[in-house]
């Protein structure tokens, strides 16, 4: 059982939305941190946004503050990423994570976007 799986990710225009999902199974969702990092092509890792375990505290990366917005459903153990006005260097594999009360943190296998016309 993968603990976190991401999906959702695709092909899509400059200026177009994508919204990528993130199930989380066999952790404690509640009561995590949850968290979005990408890696674009050939670069490190970059925080993208994450959102407190209640849900109404939020942070974005000033690259992508004003454009994505993250939420989740406890009830669904499930994470997500809304992403608008995409740009081609919005370009990356995202991924998910999870990050406990025990500082335990969990990775997904993460999921691609590709911004190009």
């Amino acid at each position: 059982q993968v603990p976190l799986v991401e999906s959702g990710g695709g092909l899509v225009q400059p200026g177009g939305s994508l919204r990528l999902s993130c199930a989380a199974s066999g952790l404690s969702f509640s009561s995590a941190w949850m968290h979005w990092v990408r890696q674009a092509p050939g670069k490190g890792l970059e925080w993208v946004s994450a959102i407190n375990p209640g849900g109404p505290i939020t942070y974005y990366a000033d690259s992508v503050k004003g454009r994505f917005s993250i939420s989740r459903d406890n009830a669904k153990n499930t994470v997500f990423l809304q992403m608008n006005s995409l740009k081609p260097e919005d370009t990356a594999v995202y991924y998910c994570n999870a990050h406990m009360p025990s500082s335990i943190d969990t990775w997904g296998k993460g999921t691609l976007v590709t911004v190009s016309a």
